[in-house]
């Protein structure tokens, strides 16, 4: 047939359908990627349903997932009907005649283009906007579950005599719902006005009315619901101002109603309320008026109302009522914020006295004598010799110690407490011999042992003096499991308890292999496990790999932290686990806290701010980990457990009044054990935890004073002062200390800070807290003030103090000849007779040697100040009087070790020579003779060191004797064989 297209009459090209085997494979390759993304999707979820129930702890997942099922389907469900039933309804509303306009014309196009297509279009646009609502609602699960399970404070706020519960749990969830309801009007608004538009029920520059009746009633009723939820909005901001957050003078974190508030933003609120009420009456009326004129007038006063009441009203009240009469008009409300905030820290009940500073004793001898009883001064900083523990006690390349080390309390032989420094000898994969997967994954698997050492003591050559030492560890805390699955540095995963050996440990007669008996982890024998954990954590092998077969268990998340956050995601969770040797298991203890942002009244703190010292800045893991970084109440209310070999997680209610705490075993039945679980062992181990105690000093930093007054004039308003014995410009950390404050009969675990005067460097406050748990003085806040007539020498002129003296500054120049590097330890204050005793320990690094060692200790009191080798000698010197008090046989300095290796006896005998000629010299001024000595010195020991190493084939230096185990529940031996191999 002829062409009658009028085209090219040439050869056709046909464009075909792919062929069958072409679409046949295109359907195979969709369908597998739909799979793909399904089963990756499924192996997400199923992998942490399989880590929850390994852990007894299915009930946090559950309850977590159908909360946030629950939200997702009824608020996005809600969402999407609301979008799609307003557009159903404007589509249905539509004029059946579209005016004659160039405008309808265009738009002819655009309707006569979606009209096959409108059904699924309204179907895609409701599942969008429902999808996205539904995902908002869900993470909204936390204020869902305190809502609908929280129990009474029993305290009012005291201007509105709700109780707090209301502000704590009910007003943020309304403020969902509100927030909830603002989107459903105004996307409803927003979809309902362009269907209008679109199918002419809204017209821009048509002739004729601007909109149809059926459009001005729908519109007027979406506008009207809008302007009701504004009128509720202001009503909730009536109650919102107990707990907003403002900036006075006085503090940046001020939370709660001042004079401006109570007499004018609060009586503005309630007219806002009244007029918003009227404005949608308004727009409702229009469904019978047919007209925008008067709604339009209501919402225009409406917007002028809120300018002129809600804005301008207050300010005039602030600057013509408040500031001129400032402290008379402020102090009722200062006085409801210090009430309220003392309340909200748990520092209400802290006691302020006075103190000289001075002493006014004249009896050296006494003083001298009195130092023993009034402080156990610890001399090895945990944050210092961690170095000397790597170099002495790691053993093997693949074990490590945390950077800073944790002080405990253990018993000695005598039955007297001893502060410990303690640390775990953790895996650490970066110094294992070969890095392939089955090494990282199936024979480098765990740490091995603890090691400890006097807090008070050094050896001659300013080593610790170990507790517990060696590999095997062996010493006082008796028989425990040694083997360390979960720890700050085990970040990886491990795959264990199948055919593949791990390597336990090596001794004299080699290396040790171990297989995990343990039940922790998720058992890899299913073939879906087996794929589930092959995709989530991106290692193929998993699925296929023959070092996994029959009782494979896979362990992950293995940080303390991050098991109990895992199990209990409404806690905040202290930034210093730490670890404890109770009923012969290793145990990491663990704070938690639970908060709020919404106490009325009570200053408001930024937890990452407050928490952060010069000891965070250096080291990232110890940092807190906050549920919410801004909050104005907190309370220690969880201690948590972490077995360091079965990763078992138990959580003790230790705070039995807080209503938080209350509400989430409401919330999470049977998660939180009682406080009455705790056994005497575990409680002897507990401690006040550290960010605790920071956030609480930051806040009496202001909140020490308690009357109006003098908080508004500021003078007594306090600091942090910053670490003198680095240059991290962060503030010193908190210490723990046995010491006796002068109210005390006796010495008492405790934490301890300083405090100076705002912008100034001098002594204003010393602050300690009872930190021994299960005693009636735990947690009791005790803060000396110092007068402010005189001044007293805070931590930094202290530290300037030290560096300034002539014989002190030239033997600190001698001590860093060379490459030798001088590290100064904790700077510890100590009330002592009236006055304060400072003691620093100083460390030297280098030379030959890789690790810190005790060389001097540095003490200051009454403006005399010792630069000596020991502790006691420094005493001696600043009070002119040797102590008088027998020595404990636990206490003192400890000779060096001895041994039967004639090479480190020789050693040993050569390094004591040379120290002897070093002092020596440096009491005649011989500074070449000095250096040569030092040099001597550190060759000595240097030598010893690798003779000891040689002899043992690594089981490490035996710096004491290896005591038998005590019964006291703070060595916590285990009287069981089979729970590990003996020390």
């Amino acid at each position: 047939m002829p062409d009658r297209g009028g085209g090219p009459t040439g050869p056709r090209i046909r464009v075909g359908r792919p062929s069958r085997r072409v679409r046949s494979l295109l359907m195979t390759l969709g369908v597998l990627a739909v799979l793909g993304m399904a089963f990756t999707m499924f192996a997400g979820f199923w992998t942490d349903w399989l880590w929850y129930r390994s852990v007894k702890y299915s009930s946090v997942f559950t309850t977590t997932l159908w909360t946030k099922i629950g939200l997702f389907f009824v608020f996005g469900l809600l969402m999407a009907l609301s979008v799609g039933f307003n557009i159903w309804l404007a589509h249905r509303l539509r004029p059946p005649l579209s005016a004659m306009s160039m405008e309808q014309q265009s738009l002819d196009r655009y309707r006569m283009g979606i009209a096959p297509y409108k059904r699924w279009l309204l179907v895609g646009i409701t599942a969008l906007v429902g999808l996205i609502a539904g995902a908002s609602a869900s993470s909204q699960w936390r204020t869902w579950l305190m809502w609908v399970n929280g129990v009474p404070f029993n305290q009012k706020d005291p201007q509105f005599h709700l109780d707090v519960s209301f502000y704590a749990f009910d007003l943020p969830w309304y403020r969902f719902l509100l927030g909830f309801g603002f989107a459903a009007a105004i996307l409803s608004l927003i979809a309902a006005a362009l269907t209008h538009y679109l199918y002419g029920g809204l017209r821009i520059t048509s002739p004729g009315a601007r909109a149809t009746a059926a459009a001005t009633g729908h519109l007027s009723v979406l506008l009207g619901l809008f302007v009701a939820l504004k009128a509720v909005a202001y009503w909730l901001d009536r109650y919102g101002l107990a707990v907003k957050s403002s900036d006075f003078k006085a503090t940046d974190n001020w939370t709660g109603l001042r004079y401006v508030d109570a007499n004018a933003y609060l009586p503005a609120k309630t007219i806002l309320f009244c007029i918003a009420v009227i404005c949608a009456l308004l727009f409702f009326a229009t469904l019978w008026r047919r007209t925008w004129q008067l709604p339009v007038i209501g919402f225009g006063l409406m917007v002028l109302s809120a300018i002129l009441i809600g804005g301008l009203y207050p300010a005039i009240v602030q600057k013509f009522q408040v500031q001129p009469n400032e402290q008379a008009k402020e102090a009722p409300y200062v006085e409801k914020n210090l009430k309220a905030t003392r309340e909200a820290y748990g520092i209400d009940g802290a006691k302020v006295t006075e103190y000289s500073g001075k002493s006014t004793t004249t009896d050296k001898a006494k003083l001298r004598d009195d130092v023993a009883p009034t402080a156990s001064i610890r001399i090895m900083d945990p944050n210092i010799v961690s170095p000397t523990f790597q170099q002495l006690q790691q053993m093997r390349n693949y074990y490590a110690f945390p950077n800073n080390l944790d002080v405990d309390r253990y018993s000695t032989k005598a039955g007297t407490d001893q502060d410990t420094v303690i640390g775990l000898r953790e895996l650490n994969l970066a110094g294992i011999p070969k890095k392939n997967w089955i090494n990282n994954h199936f024979r480098y698997t765990h740490g091995y042992g603890a090691v400890a050492a006097k807090g008070t003591t050094a050896d001659a050559e300013g080593r610790p003096v170990y507790t517990e030492s060696d590999l095997p560890s062996q010493g006082d805390l008796g028989t425990y499991q040694q083997r360390i699955y979960y720890g700050e540095k085990t970040t990886t995963y491990s795959i264990v308890g199948g055919p593949q050996k791990e390597i336990d440990y090596s001794d004299d007669q080699g290396e040790k292999t171990t297989s995990y008996t343990g039940k922790s982890g998720v058992n890899l024998s299913n073939p879906v496990n087996r794929a589930a954990y092959a995709v989530a954590f991106g290692e193929p092998q998993i699925l296929y790999s023959g070092a996994i077969g029959e009782g494979s268990r896979i362990l992950y998340n293995r940080t303390p932290k991050e098991r109990v956050e895992a199990v209990a995601p409404w806690l905040t969770i202290d930034g210093d686990a730490y670890p404890a040797v109770v009923d012969g298991k290793i145990q990491w203890i663990v704070d938690a806290y639970t908060t709020t942002n919404g106490y009325p009244y009570a200053s408001r703190t930024t937890l990452g701010d407050t928490t952060a010292d010069s000891l965070t800045a250096t080291n990232n893991s110890r940092a807190v980990v906050a549920q919410q970084n801004q909050v104005n109440y907190i309370r220690n209310s969880v201690k948590a457990t972490v077995d360091a070999y079965t990763g078992e997680v138990k959580l003790y209610q230790w705070d039995t009044e807080d209503p938080i705490l209350k509400t989430w075993m409401k919330a999470f039945p049977g998660t939180v054990e009682p406080k009455t679980d705790i056994s005497s062992s575990l409680m002897a181990h507990l401690r006040y935890p550290q960010d605790l105690f920071k956030v609480q000093r930051e806040l009496l930093t202001r909140y020490h004073v308690k009357d109006a007054t003098t908080f508004l004039s500021g003078s007594e308003v306090w600091q942090v002062p910053d670490d003198p014995t680095n240059k991290s410009g962060e503030t010193v950390p908190p210490y723990y200390l046995s010491m006796k404050m002068p109210d005390q009969t006796q010495q008492a675990f405790s934490l301890t800070t300083t405090f100076t005067p705002n912008g100034r460097d001098n002594l204003s406050a010393f602050m300690t807290v009872d930190a021994e748990a299960g005693t009636p003085d735990y947690g009791k806040i005790r803060i000396l003030k110092l007068p402010t007539s005189t001044t007293v020498d805070g931590p930094k002129q202290v530290q300037s103090q030290f560096n300034s003296e002539q014989d002190i500054a030239e033997s600190i120049r001698l001590l860093k000849g060379g490459d030798s590097e001088v590290e100064y330890g904790n700077l510890l204050t100590v009330p002592l007779d009236g006055g304060l005793l400072y003691v620093e320990p100083v460390y030297v690094r280098g030379g030959g040697l890789k690790y810190p060692l005790l060389r001097k200790v540095l003490v200051t009191y009454g403006g005399n100040t010792a630069f000596e080798d020991t502790l006691d000698e420094a005493l001696n010197k600043v009070f002119g009087a040797e102590s008088t008090t027998p020595v404990p046989p636990d206490e003192g300095t400890t000779p060096p070790p001895t041994t039967g290796n004639p090479t480190v006896q020789q050693a040993l005998e050569d390094a004591q020579k040379a120290f002897d000629a070093g002092q020596e010299a440096l009491k005649k001024g011989d500074w070449e003779a000095y250096g040569k000595a030092q040099k001597d010195l550190e060759a000595a020991l240097q030598r010893a060191e690798d003779a000891q190493a040689e002899a043992s084939k690594g089981s490490g230096n035996k710096p004491t004797s290896s005591p038998s185990p005590t019964s006291s529940p703070r060595s916590s031996p285990s009287s069981s064989p089979s729970s590990s191999p003996s020390g």
